[in-house]
C-alpha cells in the first residue's frame, strides 16, 4: 500500500508541472500566421462556412423536386355499424316504398404504392439554376469574410507593434532621464545646481511613468483586440514574432487604377445578386406557364365481415396517368410579383452603378491619405532626429556649465512630443496602407 501510495505522488509531482507548462504555453505568431490562424478558428469564417454547406444543401434539395417522389400507405377500418342507404322498393318489387339496406363490410384495409414524376415546370428549370447562383453567393460571402478579417488581423497587429515601439521609446527616455536626474541630484547635493533643476527633471520622470503605464494598459487592450480578431480565447497567452522595424512600407508613388471596383468581393457579391434578381424575373413568367407531371399508383383492397377472414381475397387497383395544370385567372397576383421583380432588377442595377462610383471614390481618399502619411511620416521621423540631436547638444552645454537646466527640460519635453507625433504618424501610416490595398483590391482569400 505504501508503494502504491508513493507511486501516486510521484506521478502527480510529474502532472502537476506538465499541467502548468501547458498553461503557460505562449503561442507566437508571425502577421502571415496570424492571418493565416484567424482563416480557422474566426467565428464569423466558421459560419460563413456553414452557410456554404447549407447552400450546397439547399442546392441538392431543389433537385430533389425533379427526382421520382414515391410514397407508400396503408389503411385499416372498422365499421362499427356499416353504413345504409334508401333503395326505391320498385327494385324490390315493393312499389312506393324505401328500402334499407347496407352497403360494405364490416372490416376494410387496403395498402398501396404511388409515384409522382415532374415532366415539365418552367419555375423548377429556374429554381435550379438560381440554386447554383445561390451557392456561388454564399462562396463569394466567405471570400468577403476572410477578407476582412485579414484587415481587422492586420490593423490589430499592427496596433500592438506600434505600441511595442511606443513603449520601446518611452523605456530609453526613461533610462537616459534617469541618470539626468541622479546626476543632476548629485550636483544639487554638491551646490552646483539648484532645486528647481531636480525638481523639473522629477515631474518629467514622473509624466513618463505614468505616460508608460498608460501604454502598458493599451498594449493589453491591444492584444486582447488582436486575439479577438484571430478567434483565441482572451486568457491564450500571444507573443509576435514581427517587428516594426521590418515592416515593408512602400514608398513609391501610388498609381490610380480606375477598374479597382472588378477586382472588389463586395461588387462581385452585387453582380451575383443581380444574377439571381434576374432568375426571379424569369421564375415569375415561369409561372404563367402549364405544368405537365405523371402518375402511377397501386393498392390492394381487402373487404370482409370477419377479421379472421380479412386478408384472404385481395382487389387490387392499378392506374397511371397525366397531370396537366394551366394557370388560368390568379387575381393579378402573378402580374405584381413580376413587376416587382423587374423592379428589384433594376434597383440593383443602380447599386452597381453606386457602388463602382463609390469603389472609385474610396480609392482616390485611399491615395490620397496614404500620400500624406507618407509625407507625415518621414517629416515627424526627421523632426524626432532633430529632437534628438537638440537634446544632445543642450545636455553637453548643461553639464559645461554654459546651460540652463530649463533649456535641457524644454529639449526633453520637445523630443517626447515629437516621438509621439512619430508613433502616431507611423500607426496612421500601416492603417493607411491597410485600407489602401483594400480599396484597390489587393486583399485576397
Amino acid at each position: 500500500m505504501k508503494h502504491q501510495l508513493y507511486i501516486f505522488i510521484l506521478f502527480l509531482g510529474l502532472a502537476i508541472p506538465a499541467t502548468a507548462q501547458i498553461k503557460d504555453t505562449t503561442a507566437s505568431f508571425s502577421l502571415q500566421e496570424a492571418i493565416a490562424y484567424a482563416q480557422t478558428h474566426q467565428v464569423s469564417i466558421t459560419n460563413a462556412k456553414i452557410d456554404e454547406q447549407i447552400a450546397i444543401n439547399t442546392v441538392k434539395q431543389t433537385i430533389g423536386i425533379g427526382l421520382p417522389q414515391v410514397s407508400a400507405n396503408a389503411s385499416f377500418q372498422d365499421y362499427l355499424k356499416v353504413p345504409t342507404s334508401l333503395l326505391p322498393g320498385e327494385v324490390f318489387g315493393q312499389p312506393g316504398t324505401q328500402i334499407p339496406v347496407k352497403f360494405g363490410v364490416k372490416f376494410n384495409s387496403s395498402v398501396g404504392l404511388e409515384i409522382n414524376q415532374l415532366l415539365f415546370d418552367g419555375s423548377y428549370l429556374v429554381g435550379l439554376k438560381a440554386s447554383r447562383t445561390y451557392k456561388e453567393l454564399s462562396t463569394k460571402s466567405t471570400t468577403r469574410s476572410r477578407i476582412e478579417t485579414a484587415v481587422a488581423v492586420t490593423k490589430a497587429y499592427y496596433s500592438v507593434l506600434v505600441s511595442n515601439e511606443q513603449l520601446a521609446l518611452l523605456d530609453a527616455n526613461l533610462e537616459r532621464l534617469k541618470k539626468s536626474l541622479n546626476d543632476t541630484e548629485q550636483m544639487f547635493k554638491n551646490g552646483f545646481v539648484e532645486k528647481i533643476d531636480v525638481d523639473r527633471l522629477s515631474v518629467l520622470n514622473n509624466n513618463l511613468l505614468t505616460e508608460r503605464e498608460n501604454v502598458i494598459r493599451l498594449l493589453a487592450l491591444n492584444v486582447n483586440l488582436l486575439k479577438f480578431q484571430m478567434g483565441m480565447t482572451i486568457g491564450s497567452k500571444l507573443a509576435l514574432t514581427d517587428k516594426i522595424s521590418n515592416v515593408n512600407i512602400d514608398k513609391s508613388p501610388v498609381l490610380g487604377d480606375s477598374q479597382a471596383f472588378n477586382k472588389r468581393i463586395e461588387y462581385s457579391l452585387l453582380q451575383t445578386q443581380k444574377k439571381l434578381n434576374e432568375l426571379d424575373v424569369k421564375r415569375y413568367k415561369s409561372l404563367f406557364l402549364p405544368s405537365l407531371g405523371a402518375f402511377g399508383s397501386t393498392s390492394s383492397n381487402f373487404q370482409n365481415d370477419k377479421f379472421s377472414n380479412l386478408y384472404d381475397t385481395r382487389f387490387p387497383t392499378t392506374v397511371i396517368g397525366l397531370r396537366l395544370s394551366v394557370p388560368l385567372i390568379s387575381g393579378g397576383q402573378k402580374l405584381y410579383q413580376l413587376r416587382n421583380a423587374k423592379l428589384a432588377s433594376l434597383k440593383t442595377d443602380n447599386e452597381l452603378i453606386n457602388l463602382q462610383n463609390a469603389i472609385n471614390l474610396e480609392v482616390n481618399q485611399a491615395q490620397t491619405v496614404y500620400f500624406n502619411g507618407q509625407q507625415s511620416l518621414e517629416n515627424q521621423k526627421r523632426n524626432m532626429d532633430l529632437a534628438k540631436e537638440v537634446l544632445r547638444v543642450t545636455k553637453i552645454k548643461y553639464d559645461q556649465g554654459v546651460g540652463s537646466s530649463l533649456e535641457v527640460t524644454t529639449a526633453e519635453t520637445a523630443l517626447k512630443e515629437s516621438q509621439n507625433n512619430y508613433i502616431n504618424a507611423l500607426y496612421d501610416m500601416l492603417i493607411n496602407k491597410v485600407n489602401l490595398d483594400k480599396a484597390l483590391g489587393n486583399i485576397n482569400y
